[in-house]
């Protein structure tokens, strides 16, 4: 679904959002670099279509990142609109949903 895509769409806004719980941008950004899992998020998605992706820091910590698709000029760009960390609960239930998947 994101295997392509341009760059991302910032802007002082969601900068500061996604800030606000000590992720940065560049640890957002570097996370699409590598396997992630990304979920719809169709509860939060009344006015655009919204994704929930999981993955790693580069320390190797947990991070959820919110974020919608937009199209500028011909080209994909992911617009992170929310980020943080992930609980251990949060990591340990999407381990279980991962791994069950595989079965």
């Amino acid at each position: 679904m994101i295997s392509t895509f341009a760059g991302f769409d910032w802007d002082a806004a969601n900068r500061a959002k996604c800030q606000k719980h000590g992720v940065s941008i560049a640890a957002i950004e570097s996370m699409f670099t590598r396997p992630v899992a990304v979920f719809a998020d169709d509860a939060h998605s009344d006015m655009e279509e919204r994704f929930t992706a999981i993955g790693q820091s580069d320390e190797g910590r947990g991070v959820l990142i919110v974020f919608t698709l937009r199209v500028t000029d011909g080209s994909t760009l992911i617009r992170p609109i929310s980020a943080r960390y992930m609980h251990r609960k949060e990591i340990a239930y999407y381990e279980e949903a991962a791994s069950s998947s595989r079965q």
